[in-house]
C-alpha cells in the first residue's frame, strides 16, 4: 500500500502536469494576441514562455534540460537531412543548430569557480 506522503507526491506531480499543460495553451493564446498587435516584444515574450514551460515539462516528466537541447539539435540535424523548406527558403535550419550548438557546447565546458 502506498505511503500518504507517497500520494500526495504523485497527486501533486499529476496537479502540477495539468497546470504546465494549460501554461502551454495560455502561452500559445498570448503569443497569437501578439502576433495580431505587430508587438516584438510581446512575440518575444510569450514564445520565451512557451519555451520555458516546454523545459519544465519536459524535467516534470523525466527527460533533463540538457538531453531536451540535445533531442533538439538531433531534429534540427534530420531536418537539415531532409531538405527542410525553412532550410532552402532561408536557412533557418542550419543558423539554429549553429545556436543550438554553441549553447550546447558551453554546457560541456567546465564552468570557472
Amino acid at each position: 500500500m502506498a505511503r500518504p506522503n507517497q500520494d500526495l507526491d504523485i497527486t501533486r506531480n499529476l496537479r502540477t502536469l495539468e497546470w504546465l499543460k494549460a501554461e502551454l495553451i495560455e502561452g500559445v493564446s498570448f503569443f497569437f494576441k501578439a502576433l495580431i498587435k505587430h508587438n516584438q516584444q510581446a512575440i518575444a515574450k510569450a514564445l520565451a514562455a512557451i519555451m520555458l514551460t516546454c523545459y519544465f515539462l519536459a524535467r516534470r516528466l523525466g527527460i533533463s534540460y540538457t538531453e531536451l537541447d540535445l533531442t533538439v539539435e538531433e531534429q534540427l540535424r534530420a531536418h537539415l537531412e531532409t531538405e527542410h523548406q525553412l532550410e532552402v527558403w532561408y536557412g533557418d535550419i542550419s543558423a539554429c543548430l549553429k545556436h543550438v550548438q554553441g549553447k550546447n557546447q558551453a554546457l560541456k565546458k567546465p564552468q570557472p569557480q
